[in-house]
């Protein structure tokens, strides 16, 4: 029978076993002395594992009452438990967690191992890109994955190709157009009636580099699809994940978050969304939006935290070659010439992938993760006093276009009767 091959750094002195109990709790057998210890020989410190099974593996029993266990998917059999092969130390805070994955690291690797079967993930934009390659690797590996996309077309295609490749995969397409408030609403209904439950929520989308245009709703483009709108869907779905604790709300943010102008002294709406093309620079836009990001998530988790969100922040790489860059050519043309030196898709799926399913980060929320290391934010979205201003801030516009009843999940056809200057009434 087959043995898991163990980490080199883990090896142990001869005569120790490493051994775990069913419920995920690892000890170490020394045959010699026959005693048992909940710390590691070498290191001192305590591992776990989490109490599933690896992908593709069954525990069974002999009928001398033995228990074996059977990786289905390349045929081999082993007395050891293949949970161990996934281990992790015991961390009691983020400096003493050990770096496992850098920026090499691929979102496909971050899961080697995992079952995540019965778990609910959406992602924003996982039709191409990164949302695409975060939604696949997280489908390969059990999860049911929601792509939320405004074009149902090819969000199935991108369905077709998962399933193509990975037949046992569940994912579904549900539209939503993140440049529509009404359409947020009505995706976050139609998933709750339809889930039930929602474990990740991953959000990716975003748009860079748009002229001045507004919205249906009277709002920035920029501004309403990457922050608004997903600030929108993360609160709607906020009773959802308590009752799928523990849950996990992913922002996808940017570097370019440093570069953001916001702050306590000049956030307001007009800021936040120009209405007039002679304020505002795309580029600006796109640092402010992804300051967002950060602002949000970290509120999120002070708000929410204690009931069983964690809430990051990622970074998922510099000038990876995605779709994002489509309303930009000089940008599209720069973005192909540093190509091969840069992050694949995969590899740029990573920190996105690392904060939805990563045990070794689940005790820990309110953070920026950075190749798949936390690490330290801009000081202004460290600045709790401009998130809570964000955060009121952003209500309030979500109020002005839907009404005062904006977060209410009734029924959605009471409130699509628009009054005669197109804004929702208070009823709804």
């Amino acid at each position: 029978m087959e043995i898991p091959e163990t980490d080199s750094e883990d090896e142990m002195a001869p005569g120790w076993e490493e051994r775990c109990t069913t419920d995920g709790l690892v000890f170490y057998a020394h045959h010699a002395t026959k005693t048992t210890q909940w710390h590691h020989p070498r290191t001192n410190k305590k591992k776990r594992v989490t109490g599933e099974l690896p992908f593709g593996w069954e525990r069974q029993i002999t009928e001398e009452g033995k228990v074996f266990f059977v990786d289905h998917l390349n045929h081999k059999t082993t007395y050891t438990d293949p949970r161990l092969a996934f281990a992790v130390e015991e961390s009691k805070s983020l400096t003493d967690l050990r770096q496992r994955f850098d920026s090499s690291t691929t979102g496909i690797q971050i899961l080697h191992g995992r079952d995540l079967t019965g778990r609910i993930a959406i992602v924003t934009g996982a039709n191409c890109g990164i949302g695409y390659e975060t939604a696949r690797s997280l489908a390969y590996h059990g999860c049911t994955v929601v792509f939320a996309c405004r074009d149902l077309t090819k969000a199935e295609a991108a369905i077709a190709r998962i399933q193509k490749q990975r037949p046992s995969s569940t994912c579904h397409a549900l539209q939503v157009d993140l440049a529509s408030l009404t359409s947020v609403r009505m995706f976050a209904h139609t998933f709750s009636v339809r889930f039930g439950r929602c474990d990740v929520l991953l959000l990716n989308a975003g748009v860079f580099g748009l002229p001045h245009t507004l919205t249906e709703d009277g709002l920035e483009t920029t501004f309403q699809v990457n922050h608004l709108s997903q600030f929108y869907l993360a609160l709607l779905l906020q009773p959802l994940l308590v009752q799928s604790t523990p849950a996990r709300v992913i922002f996808v943010s940017s570097e370019s978050h440093r570069f953001a102008t916001l702050n306590t002294e000049n956030i307001s709406e007009d800021l936040l969304s120009p209405s007039h093309k002679s304020s505002y620079t795309s580029i600006i836009a796109y640092c402010n939006t992804k300051l967002c990001n950060v602002l949000t998530a970290l509120e999120m988790q002070r708000r929410f935290g204690d009931q069983g969100i964690n809430c990051y922040a990622v970074h998922p790489g510099n000038a990876v070659s995605t779709y994002l860059t489509r309303h930009w050519w000089a940008y599209r043309l720069l973005y192909a010439v540093v190509r091969p030196f840069t992050k694949s898709l995969q590899q740029a799926c990573a920190t996105s992938v690392y904060c939805a399913a990563s045990v070794d980060i689940s005790r820990f929320g309110g953070i920026y993760v950075n190749n798949c290391v936390p690490c330290l934010p801009s000081q202004s979205s460290l600045d709790s006093i401009l998130s809570n201003r964000l955060w009121i801030t952003s209500l309030s516009m979500i109020e002005h276009v839907l009404g005062r009843r904006a977060f209410s999940m009734q029924p959605l056809s009471k409130c699509n009767e628009q009054s005669p200057n197109n804004k929702a009434s208070d009823t709804c």
